[in-house]
């Protein structure tokens, strides 16, 4: 802000609290007092809309509840219809393997109560009718028959211990018939071997089939039948279980609806197996018996359910009737190939929400007035409180005015005395505030600042000088290492070493034998940085003498560990392959000392040299490595390396690896030496990506032409 009158910084300080103090009370004011009003407002309109979607929140997850219940509800019902009517055939078995086992060995005498003719007296309840079909040749002093008998305890205990099943019989080929419970009438004319139960468990060969519904013979409504065929020496016997479609309505599809949604049972050709309210409707048991069929339905919805339902599908859907929205879940009864299915009203499940929203508008009525009422009482106490801040920030403004002024002439003289280089200046002040700690932490400031300054000089000194150094120990580590690889008739050579750090312990050399022979070195000292590096510099020099006054490879490394234990100051080793090339007789004669074997290519195959290793150089005072010889061919590769290669990771902490490098030596095998290399290093570096190299890289690539 400009001044156009000249003044003092007191009488600034003062005119500027208190413009800002009364501008920002002003608008402060009229935000506020338009905001609370907006709030009153917005609370009232929030409070229907709320309400709102409240309502329309509560009938989402309303719905989406009811889907996820009918739906798991469906799943469970399928398991249960599943368990029983697999639990049938469980007994049809038991009572299967009972009758092949009569075949095969009947019984001497009949060993249960039986009855023949059930017409012609009162049944016992304990025992099982006979009937005996026009025309069979069986009579009670048979052996079939004294075999049949054989099943009755066995027909009587299954159903006594089984209250879903209705009657249980066994029916044979030549014609008779043992059923249990002793109830009904069995019509003059019936004959089981012409019933679809029959007919279906003959052409099924021993397997368990169920029947569709139809009207059975005895009395018992509209039944579905389980029935097997056992076929032996007394031909085919053919046992059956009858289950009402009342029960199975009863008693296994309502068993968990406990009287809510419509449940219904397909088999797999759409037809109705049972549902609420399914009779008979008039049809006699020698009458064909014609069951609902779904897909005949004029509702492509609902034929659209059946088709996922007989595909064995499991899932929810919104099927219309007549006027009103249904959900539909359904899922299958696999040991059946059936499907269960419940429906119910989409208005029935949104039945508490209208309760709810009716709640909702009378609450948000109550609450939109109480809002207005309580916006009044802030507008007016904010009018109040407006007022009285006004005068209390005029006379504080007055007040900080004159307390400021004194201590910032102070730290103003303190900042121009340390502005001009004098660190030495201090600012004295004792006002009890935070001017007080305001001079102590200038003062504090000044302190540090003089001791910064000096301690970065001596900082930057140190580190120049040790960059230096570093930069020198480089240079002398660069001068170790051959300047490049021998020029050796009908071989190809290429190295290279990449450093993890600005100095490293890997070295590579190559030292000339006589006679076309050279020495090929590749070592890994123990450790990094300045002390790795000194130690590789020992090493590769006594290594480099032994090597080339001693012909024999593993003379020459006894004799290099013997000098680098002695001359040893540190409990630091070296890990190290050398062999000698004979271009000559195209032989390479190598010994391995604790070191990473290197990798022969020849053809297509790539395997390591000489995987057993002997223990590294400076460790103990003697060491005893056999030479191993390998006779070149064209275009073997040999690849020296360190475990800087094996061991580089990538962002997601995983090693380059052998295998990856064995994959890479065999795609690249034809490349020559320097090529092979400079690839692999390329391969390796798009392979760490970002990640920063964990330990030197040192590569030595030999290829026979």
């Amino acid at each position: 802000m400009v001044f156009p009158v000249r003044l003092n910084v007191r009488a600034k300080i003062l005119l500027l609290f208190l413009c800002l103090s009364v501008i920002s009370l002003l608008v402060t004011g009229f935000v506020a007092v338009s905001t609370i009003t907006g709030i009153g407002n917005l609370a009232g309109e929030s409070s229907v809309t709320l309400g709102r979607e409240a309502v329309n929140d509560s009938s989402a997850a309303l719905m989406q509840s009811a889907e996820q219940n009918l739906l798991r509800l469906a799943s469970d019902q399928a398991s249960v219809t599943n368990v029983v009517f697999s639990d049938t055939e469980a007994e049809l078995g038991i009572l299967a393997a009972n009758a092949a086992e009569l075949q095969r060995d009947p019984p001497g005498i009949i060993p249960a109560p039986w009855y023949v003719n059930e017409k012609s007296r009162p049944v016992p309840p304990s025992a099982s009718p006979v009937i005996f079909i026009a025309g069979t040749t069986v009579s009670p002093e048979t052996e079939e028959y004294t075999a049949l008998a054989g099943m009755a305890h066995l027909l009587n205990t299954v159903r006594e211990s089984d209250p879903d099943l209705a009657s249980i019989y066994i029916a044979s080929s030549s014609g008779v018939m043992w059923r249990y419970p002793a109830t009904g009438k069995t019509p003059a004319e019936y004959d089981p071997r012409t019933r679809d139960w029959y007919l279906n468990a003959v052409a099924a060969r021993g397997r368990p089939v169920w029947s569709e519904p139809y009207v059975d013979a005895a009395g018992n409504g509209l039944v579905v039948t389980c029935s097997r065929a056992v076929t032996g020496r007394y031909g085919t016997w053919v046992i059956g279980t009858d289950v009402t479609i009342e029960s199975i309505n009863t008693n296994i599809l309502d068993i968990m609806l406990n009287g809510t949604g419509y449940p219904v049972l397909l088999d797999s050709r759409g037809n109705v197996i049972s549902r609420p309210g399914l009779s008979a409707n008039g049809t006699q048991w020698n009458e064909t018996y014609m069951q609902d069929d779904v897909f005949s339905s004029a509702n492509p919805a609902l034929v659209g359910v059946a088709a996922n339902m007989t595909a064995g599908k499991k899932g929810i859907e919104r099927v219309t009737f007549g006027n009103d929205l249904y959900y539909v879940a359904y899922a299958p009864v696999p040991s059946l190939n059936w499907s269960f299915g419940v429906s119910m009203p989409v208005k029935e499940i949104l039945a508490p929400v209208a309760k709810t929203e009716t709640a909702i508008v009378l609450e948000t009525n109550r609450t939109s007035a109480r809002i207005a009422e309580q916006t009044g009482q802030v507008l007016t106490v904010f009018a109040a409180l407006f007022c009285l801040l006004l005068a209390i920030v005029v006379f504080l403004s007055w007040r900080l005015a004159r307390v400021i002024t004194r201590p910032v002439d102070a730290l103003k003289a303190g900042a121009v005395a340390i502005g001009s280089g004098d660190l030495g200046y201090r600012v004295d002040l004792k006002t009890g505030d935070e001017f007080e700690d305001l001079a102590v932490s200038f003062n504090t400031m000044a302190k540090e600042l003089m001791t910064s300054i000096d301690n970065l000089r001596r900082t930057t000194a140190e580190k120049e000088r040790y960059t230096k150094e570093l930069e020198i120990a480089k240079e002398i580590q660069d001068t170790f290492l051959p300047e490049s690889a021998p020029a050796i008739p009908g071989i190809g050579i290429a190295a290279a070493t990449i450093p993890a750090m600005e100095i490293g312990g890997d070295f590579y050399d190559f030292i000339p034998a006589g006679n076309g022979r050279w020495g090929i070195v590749m070592a890994d000292v123990s450790g990094k940085g300045i002390s790795a590096a000194l130690f590789m510099a020992l090493s590769r020099t006594l290594l480099h003498v032994s090597g080339g006054a001693v012909p024999d490879p593993s003379a020459a490394i006894r004799q290099a560990n013997r000098w680098i234990y002695e001359d040893g100051r540190s409990s630091m080793f070296v890990t190290v392959f050398f062999g000698i090339l004979d271009s000559g007789a195209m032989r390479f004669s190598y010994v391995n000392a604790g070191h990473n074997p290197p990798m022969l290519v020849r053809d297509d195959r790539v395997e390591e040299l000489c995987r057993s290793r002997g223990i590294a150089l400076g460790v103990v005072p003697d060491v005893s490595i056999a030479t191993t010889t390998l006779d070149l061919r064209h275009g073997d590769i040999l690849v020296l390396y360190t475990d800087g290669v094996t061991e580089a990771f990538n962002e997601k902490d995983e090693a380059f690896g052998e295998e990856r490098l064995r994959e890479f030596l065999r795609e690249n095998r034809a490349k020559p030496a320097r090529a092979l290399l400079d690839t692999l290093v390329a391969e390796i570096r798009s392979f760490t990506g970002t990640a920063p190299q964990s330990d030197d890289i040192t590569l030595v690539v030999v290829k026979v032409k």
